[in-house]
């Protein structure tokens, strides 16, 4: 029988897999399969530069700008307690120069087996968040916190984070994001294994070409022998 995608074993042997890919190489497969336009705009950068990876099963959180008295945010609070092991926070919402959340919210989704964020607003604390290894994507930092000014107002729902080739990129729970050096990449969890299967093959080529060219083949010949790549 094969495993379903809330089966923990299985999800961490896909998010494994992933982590051998490149972004280029899984943007090219979500082309193959019919599915253009889900890179994220070139905006989103990883925090700090040297934080690595982020590759995971998407847990999405939506907020929004609107005052409020008071010292937190309890359904930040409420959302971020059900994260759990193999996914991805991603933020959206419409904040302006305000920050989503900083290091101990990290830390006490990281404690949950929490593997990074994908954050379409700011974030604060990076340097700290380098430190305790927690990678992060998002499209500005910022010192302004968010308490009185930006607070979440539902999570795991399907939310539209901005895009590279269109406006946005919906984002559903569950869905598999990717980010390295490229950028950031999301696979929609209906057509995960035929990309996954594509951008793998995708690898293997490269590496064939690599050895050979090291070994003295031409660029042309290898185009010729292998196709576009």
């Amino acid at each position: 029988m094969k495993p379903t995608i809330s089966d923990a074993e299985y999800r961490s042997q896909v998010r494994q897999r992933f982590l051998n890919v490149d972004s280029s190489n899984v943007m090219d497969a979500l082309d193959m399969v019919g599915r253009p336009n889900q890179a994220l705009h070139a905006d989103f950068a990883p925090y700090p530069m040297d934080g690595g990876k982020v590759a995971g099963f998407a847990y999405t959180i939506r907020g929004q700008m609107t005052p409020y008295e008071g010292t937190g945010d309890p359904e930040k609070m409420r959302a971020c307690s059900g994260i759990s092991s193999n996914e991805v926070s991603v933020w959206s919402g419409d904040g302006q120069g305000i920050c989503y959340f900083g290091e101990l919210i990290a830390l006490g989704m990281k404690e949950r087996g929490c593997v990074g964020a994908i954050v379409d607003g700011g974030i604060r604390d990076v340097s700290w968040l380098g430190m305790h290894q927690f990678p992060i994507f998002a499209r500005y930092r910022t010192p302004v916190q968010s308490i009185g000014r930006w607070k979440v107002t539902a999570n795991q729902i399907p939310i539209y984070v901005r895009g590279a080739t269109t406006d946005f990129v919906t984002i559903n729970p569950g869905d598999f994001v990717l980010g390295d050096a490229d950028g950031v990449v999301v696979v929609p969890i209906d057509c995960l294994e035929d990309v996954l299967c594509q951008a793998e093959t995708l690898t293997q080529k490269e590496v064939l070409i690599r050895e050979e060219l090291a070994k003295g083949l031409s660029l042309a010949e290898a185009l010729s022998k292998y196709g576009h790549v």
